[in-house]
């Protein structure tokens, strides 16, 4: 910042000496005075292996130049609103951000990058919780200026613009009473959770996110915009429903839409902490045995500055409004619960009930996988395990599967975890700006008693997972995607994800 003061002092003041004030009018003096002092500086940057590069300015103005939407260097505005995520934990510094205002400076972005070989983020709604939508001195793409939904409700689809969040997807799709599966918190990016998988309350019902998608536009490695559906390009299609990120970023998201009244039945009921082994197995039991229009999860949470626990069944029954009382009796009138809030409520609204009014406010740090049935082995492990102290906010919650979505052939899709049951997670947050070290390893401690009874995870959670870990993890599917990736990203471009190493 001293420097580009000095700068701006020593190239105003020469630009007055050398030329009379009287041959410029005000605005043209400002305007020739900011183009001289612009500082003219090159980037220091990193590669996706780590190695240090330059990048000329000359090369960043000419990338600026073709783009329509914003190029953003630290320090400017914007920029440290684009290169922030939702989990507080993670702070990371690019390069350069591009905000594309279309797939054309996607496209260039994408090539730029590739052309340097340049570490590459991309951004949609930064709900990664590991921080994988950005990165540290390489290059950005935050897709928060290119968003929008447009519903055709005759053909019952609705097309995504990619950096749109589900809340959108939802509004404009329930205005026709249609719906297609978008996660339970409306300012999760549409990218993010459709490429690796998307659950939500409606996809018991209606499948996954990923299973609705009838096509995609995407910008691959090589700079190029492709359209991917069943008929053309039917490989990266497949690639993409369960891949992540490694194929590119998607542009546009087509999804089938379903017929849906607007009106839910949701809420929860809460039991207090010493009943917890029996509501969990009670939900368990629930689960396996649930109609599809049934939304099921468990939740075990303290808050921070309480010792307290409770354990919740959350629901959401999507089905005729006439069946949900007889639906959800065996929930409501298990056990001694401590509180009911189950209720007639609107869908859109109800989207919108897990949303952090403050999200930049913890870190948080979390271990998941797949289940495939809730034995007692697991209920000891997980309620044995879990600590109420003051100084965190602590959960353990699994999120439903099953119904549609394990009608689905494992190799139909890239993702390949059909079987399961649930998803559990183990979760600390704790305020941002205090030590993560006690809650990272409580959360450790914790997933190491209740892995075993896991197989695989959710590739939108990965983190620091080995190569080999993350290489299983897709299962049956591992090798159709390798040759993918060698096919469409053979330099590994897109690696900040559940990453796909192309074969060497």
């Amino acid at each position: 910042m001293k420097r580009r003061h000095f700068l701006q002092s020593s190239i105003a003041g020469a630009a007055t000496v050398a030329l009379p004030i009287a041959l410029f009018s005000k605005t043209a003096l400002a305007q020739a005075v900011q183009e001289m002092t612009e500082v003219r500086a090159d980037i220091e940057a990193v590669t996706g292996d780590g190695a240090e590069i330059t990048i000329e300015r000359a090369a960043v103005d000419e990338l600026k130049a073709v783009l329509r939407g914003q190029l953003l260097l630290p320090g400017q505005e914007g920029y440290d609103t684009a290169r922030h995520v939702l989990n507080a934990d993670i702070d990371k510094y690019p390069a350069l951000i591009v905000q594309p205002s279309g797939a054309a400076d996607v496209s260039s972005a994408v090539t730029f990058a590739r052309e340097r070989n340049l570490l590459l983020a991309v951004k949609c709604g930064g709900h990664n919780w590991a921080g994988k939508s950005t990165c540290d001195r390489g290059l950005q793409i935050d897709l928060s200026s290119y968003r929008g939904v447009q519903v055709d409700p005759v053909a019952k689809r609705a097309r995504a613009a990619g950096g749109s969040l589900l809340g959108e997807l939802d509004h404009e799709s329930m205005a026709w009473d249609l719906v297609t599966t978008a996660g339970t918190v409306s300012h999760t990016g549409i990218g993010g959770l459709t490429l690796g998988g998307g659950f939500g309350r409606v996809a018991r019902r209606f499948g996954l996110a990923l299973d609705n998608v009838t096509a995609v536009q995407i910008v691959t490695a090589d700079g190029q915009l492709r359209r991917a559906n069943a008929e053309e390009n039917p490989d990266l299609y497949w690639g993409v429903r369960g891949g992540g990120g490694n194929f590119g970023v998607v542009t546009s998201f087509e999804f089938e839409l379903h017929p849906m009244q607007r009106q839910v039945v949701a809420g929860s009921v809460m039991w207090p902490l010493a009943q917890a082994k029996d509501v969990l197995r009670h939900y368990g039991d629930s689960l396996a045995s649930a109609p599809d229009e049934l939304y099921l999860d468990f939740v075990l949470a303290s808050e921070a500055g309480s010792t307290d626990g409770v354990a919740i069944i959350y629901g959401c029954y999507s089905g005729p409004p006439e069946k949900a009382e007889a639906v959800l009796a065996p929930i409501r009138n298990f056990g001694t619960p401590i509180q009911d809030t189950f209720a007639a409520k609107d869908y859109v609204a109800e989207q919108r009930a897990f949303d952090s009014s403050d999200p930049r406010a913890n870190g948080t740090y979390l271990k998941s996988g797949f289940v495939e049935e809730i034995p007692d082995g697991l209920v000891d492990a997980l309620v044995g395990g879990f600590e109420a102290v003051p100084e965190r906010a602590a959960q353990v919650f699994f999120q439903c599967s099953g119904g549609a979505i394990g009608r689905v052939a494992a190799n139909a899709t890239a993702f390949a975890h059909r079987f399961s049951l649930a998803s559990v997670f183990t979760t600390a947050d704790w305020p941002a700006g205090t030590s993560r070290a006690s809650h990272v390893q409580y959360v450790r401690n914790h997933w190491a008693a209740i892995e075993p009874f896991t197989r695989g995870f959710y590739v939108n959670e990965v983190a620091n997972e080995s190569q080999q870990v993350i290489n299983a993890n897709y299962e049956g599917n591992y090798p159709r995607l390798a040759e993918l990736k060698n096919k469409y990203d053979p330099t590994n471009l897109f690696r900040l994800n559940a990453n796909i190493q192309p074969a060497v």
